[in-house]
């Protein structure tokens, strides 16, 4: 994830219901609860920890108990003062008291109170990326510092590992070929980070470290549950207690549960959004493009699966009039470059969902070479009187303008492999006429043609005729 090529959109719920959700996730609302109580009497350590002596007092104010309750306190303050919700009053003396930025959770925007959140999280990242304190006691060294190499911990190695798992689990929920909403297994999310592409089995070795990183992500996301990036069922216990019979080998499905489960939540895909962008990726959401041109929505969507083209264009389609909307995706859809196929493919895909009222943006194209195929089409398929019937120039010109936009889109899918042998097989004497077209992308989709018909000898007559269009263009 570190090229510059635009992830899948993600739906992003609206950002009142994130900032709700932020509000009651059990971190955020515990540090809330210690700013809130932090006054005269409380005192820190010169890091801004919270004094030991007070760690009992506090973990009662949150109801905690148990062997871990004072951690689970300690871990709520740090958040508190990381996030801004208090402020050191005197570092001598160690006094503090509730920032200004407390009153952002109880009276601020939603997209105030999730910039605390966002805050939150920073805090919760690091802390997951960091062993366990009892290694780090351990190796201190004489002079207060950490022995790093006596923990076979590299801080920025880790941090990073833990960025590529969240990153693969960021794909898998906002791709359309993705799990989606359901939860992804750990072996499958440690795996996708640590087995090489191209590997069939994976080596014992291999294995290996993928069961170790299993062990990992487990503490982490146990880490990142209560702050609400993810929801998360860990590891059976019973496994860990097995030694090596838990290990990450291939298993059924109903044995895979048992390895951890995890599942981004609407907050944290808005979370993890947050932060691609912040470190320079494009991240789309759907919806962005509403108040834009149609020149940047059908580029915009030019990417996008069907899913989230179609629900970004509804959302376009929503501010305008139906017959102002089809003028302007029409004239948009126009161009000799590149990437005009598949523009001219959305911008059908596009007009599909408007109504008759766009009936005469439609009629006035009709003569268009580029746009009078598909005024056709929208026009037949709603009964429409009076429409001419296509020469065959056109009809050939948009099957090449359709095979090339399809290219752009899905490349060489098993969709378009039977669009090719259905055109083949339905004209006969397709590629004689073909080569013709005047279409800048009538070599590539002949070319095409050839690499994706099973039939060897229709495959040989479509690189015949590529070759002849190329000549023909001057290429």
């Amino acid at each position: 994830m570190s090229d510059s090529s635009p992830l899948p959109p993600v739906r992003l719920h609206p950002e009142a219901e994130l900032a709700r959700a932020a509000l009651s996730t059990p971190l955020l609302s515990r540090a809330a609860r210690l700013a809130r109580w932090a006054g005269p009497g409380t005192r820190v350590d010169a890091g801004g920890a919270l004094a030991e002596e007070q760690l009992p007092a506090a973990a009662e104010l949150l109801g905690l108990s148990g062997d871990d309750a004072a951690a689970y306190a300690g871990e709520a303050w740090r958040v508190a003062v990381d996030a801004g919700l208090v402020e050191i009053v005197d570092e001598e003396a160690g006094t503090v008291r509730a920032a200004q930025r407390l009153k952002r959770l109880t009276g601020g925007s939603p997209a105030e109170v999730l910039g605390v959140w966002l805050a939150a999280l920073e805090t919760v990242l690091a802390d997951a990326s960091v062993p366990d304190l009892d290694d780090l006691v351990d190796a201190l060294d004489e002079g207060g510092e950490i022995d790093f190499s006596s923990l076979d911990w590299d801080p920025q190695a880790e941090a990073e590992f833990l960025d590529g798992v969240l990153g693969n689990l960021y794909m898998l929920t906002v791709s359309e070929d993705g799990p989606g909403d359901s939860p992804v297994p750990l072996p499958a999310l440690a795996a996708s980070m640590l087995v090489p592409d191209g590997m069939g089995e994976p080596t014992n070795d291999v294995l290996e470290q993928v069961s170790d990183a299993m062990m990992r992500l487990d503490d982490q996301f146990r880490m990142l549950e209560p702050v609400g990036l993810v929801e998360y069922q860990p590891v059976d216990e019973a496994l860990m207690a097995d030694g090596d019979e838990g290990s990450a080998a291939p298993m059924d499905d109903t044995d895979v549960s048992r390895y951890g489960m995890v599942r981004l939540t609407p907050l944290g895909a808005y979370g993890l959004r947050a932060r691609l962008l912040e470190a320079g990726l494009a991240a789309p959401a759907v919806g962005e493009l509403a108040d834009k041109g149609a020149d940047a929505l059908l580029d915009g969507t030019a990417r996008f699966g069907r899913a989230a083209a179609r629900g970004e264009t509804e959302q376009w389609l929503a501010r305008r009039e139906p017959l102002t909307a089809a003028r302007e995706l029409l004239a948009a859809a126009r161009g000799a470059d590149a990437g005009a196929p598949l523009r001219r493919l959305r911008c059908q895909q596009a007009l599909s969902l408007v109504g008759e009222e766009a009936e005469p943006a439609l009629r006035e194209v009709l003569d268009d070479p580029e746009l009078g195929g598909l005024a056709r089409v929208w026009l037949s398929e709603r009964g429409a009187a009076g429409v001419p019937a296509p020469s065959e120039e056109l009809v050939f010109w948009l099957t090449v303008d359709t095979v090339a936009a399809q290219l752009a889109a899905e490349g060489n899918s098993e969709e378009l492999q039977a669009l090719v042998e259905g055109l083949a097989a339905q004209h006969s004497g397709f590629f004689a006429t073909a080569w013709r077209v005047e279409h800048p992308a009538t070599a590539d989709v002949l070319e095409a043609m050839g690499r994706l018909h099973p039939d060897k000898k229709v495959a040989k007559e479509a690189r015949k005729a590529a070759f002849k269009a190329r000549s023909a263009q001057g290429g």
